[in-house]
């Protein structure tokens, strides 16, 4: 069956200002997520210090195993209930109308982490939870959103581009959480200094400390809070008012607001109604089971490997020696401290990755760059895993650029395609449904990564208070690279779909489908 025009017109459409509109647009929820989960790793470690310091223990507080696992899993768990939900309504719904719904959650509940209730542990760590579910709600609402939505604005020559684009805005979140940590803790810290732990325990956490934790959160709120307004504005989608709402002339009417471009308009034929098949029915499972197993699996492996190296990276530069024991510092000076080194991973691996992502991945293709990364990051996982006693005792630096290049390769790969390829190849009326539960795929390695690292990198002979004996960082990373070598295999079920448009990859041109795994277009992108 022939393309709907309006459909081939948006492919066909030339770039313009509206796309990058709507690149930033879109894209506030995923620096809100970066933000929060870079920040995370800083505040917790000063929360322990003000909240559970036992004084004569001769080291600072650390926040005990629950209520640390807790903190680093309420939002991920909150996020996968926000994916599976919001991901649903936005096939039920319309993209548009739940839109908004989750940039103002994370608005609001930014700013409510801040104002966490009690002068109490219990109190702070209890609301603290509250409140950072609800903000994993919308944070994890907007991935299925924010990616049909670019996906289906796109047009077919730059839509992995786009869409790329709006993923790395994560980029910019992590640089914001760095630059807003440093600021925060190096002001208060040279305004009001504070003697290291090991001269005065007491004195080490003074009381701006309980001040900057807070302000930390709320700030991330300002940028979201800023492109509300203008995602309230933006239109629904064609693909959805066409193929799923069938109002073709509603759909030419909503593009041609934003675009320049001409759009036909003609009434959808009948025989459309013959074409669709049920979600989990027969077809469905022989059209894109292969496809569902691949997006959900490399996504869950993808998100053990990065969510745990995110949000225990301090663990890390411990081990190797690039930070000084927390015992000789003060709670605002290790905030800053552990912040800069976060920083400079994040510019030296993590942003560039996005970046070269943007670049290549219309030229190299999706399933390229998804093998690639997965390939490279089992490679440096083994060679910091293999030489492990001569990294962390004679080249602490060599170590660190290995580290670093997991975080390039991770999003030079498949950190970046995972985001794309769901809201691309699964026919538009349940789009945002299936990008939702490969999503939640995702969310669930990334909380079997937050609590496995916590319990497996510990020291296997003297583990912090309060934990379980691990088996140490080289078996963990023996494990990494165990799993990154399981996801490079699954991308063999991903399909090409460079250049290609969305309705031709998702069979909604056709009687019977795509090719449930259309195994030439592997190389296509080479």
């Amino acid at each position: 069956m022939p393309q709907l025009e309006v459909l081939t017109s948006l492919d066909k459409a030339k770039t313009q200002w509206y796309h990058f509109t709507a690149i930033v647009i879109a894209g506030m929820g995923f620096f809100t997520d970066a933000y929060d989960l870079f920040c995370i790793s800083t505040v917790t470690r000063l929360i322990g210090r003000i909240y559970y310091y036992h004084p004569g223990s001769g080291v600072p507080g650390t926040i005990p195993a629950g209520p640390n696992q807790a903190l680093n899993a309420v939002a991920l768990v909150g996020a996968l209930v926000g994916q599976l939900l919001f991901g649903w309504l936005g096939d039920r719904l319309g993209r548009k109308h739940v839109y908004g719904i989750t940039l103002l959650m994370m608005i609001v509940f930014s700013i409510a982490s801040g104002f966490s209730f009690g002068n109490t542990a219990k109190g702070v760590i209890t609301s603290l939870c509250f409140f950072r579910f609800w903000l994993g709600v919308g944070i994890g609402g907007d991935y299925p959103l924010s990616a049909t939505i670019m996906s289906e604005y796109s047009n077919t020559r730059t839509r992995g581009a786009f869409i790329a684009a709006v993923f790395s805005m994560q980029g910019l979140g992590l640089l914001t959480a760095a630059s807003v940590a440093l600021a925060i803790s190096g002001g208060l810290g040279n305004k009001y200094p504070a003697p290291p732990f090991n001269v005065n325990p007491t004195a080490s956490v003074n009381p701006q400390c309980d001040i900057a934790w807070r302000i930390i959160f709320m700030i991330g709120a300002i940028p979201a809070t800023a492109t509300f307004y203008y995602r309230l504005r933006m239109p629904e989608t064609a693909r959805y008012t066409a193929l799923v709402e069938r109002n073709n002339k509603q759909a030419a009417l909503d593009m041609a607001k934003v675009l320049d471009t001409e759009f036909k308009t003609v009434d959808i034929e009948p025989d459309r109604q013959t074409e669709q098949y049920a979600l989990g029915s027969a077809k469905f499972w022989r059209l894109h089971g292969l496809h569902l197993i691949g997006t959900c699996g490399c996504w869950f492996i993808i998100d053990v490997s990065y969510y745990s190296q995110n949000l225990f990276q301090s663990i890390v530069y411990q081990k190797v020696g690039w930070l000084p024991a927390n015992t000789k510092l003060s709670g605002l000076e290790e905030m800053f401290k552990v912040a800069r080194a976060q920083a400079l991973i994040a510019l030296c691996g993590t942003v560039p990755g996005y970046y070269v992502s943007i670049a290549l991945i219309d030229i190299l293709g999706r399933w390229i760059i998804q093998f690639q990364g997965f390939f490279f990051m089992t490679v440096f996982m083994f060679a910091l895993a293999i030489p492990y006693n001569h990294w962390v005792n004679h080249d602490h630096v060599g170590f660190l650029v290995i580290y670093g290049l997991t975080f390039f390769f991770s999003n030079f790969g498949p950190n970046t395609t995972t985001f794309i390829v769901p809201a691309e190849i699964y026919p538009a009326r349940f789009r945002s449904t299936l990008h939702g539960v490969s999503a939640a795929s995702g969310k669930l390695g990334a909380i079997a990564g937050a609590f496995g690292f916590v319990y497996s990198a510990d020291d296997p002979h003297t583990p912090p208070a309060g934990y379980p004996k691990g088996i140490g960082l080289r078996d963990t990373l023996f494990i990494m690279a165990a799993l990154n070598l399981t996801g490079l295999f699954l991308t063999f079920l991903i399909p090409e779909t460079n250049q290609k448009s969305l309705e031709d990859l998702t069979g909604e041109n056709d009687d019977d489908g795509p090719d449930p795994l259309p195994l030439e277009n592997k190389t296509n992108g080479a």
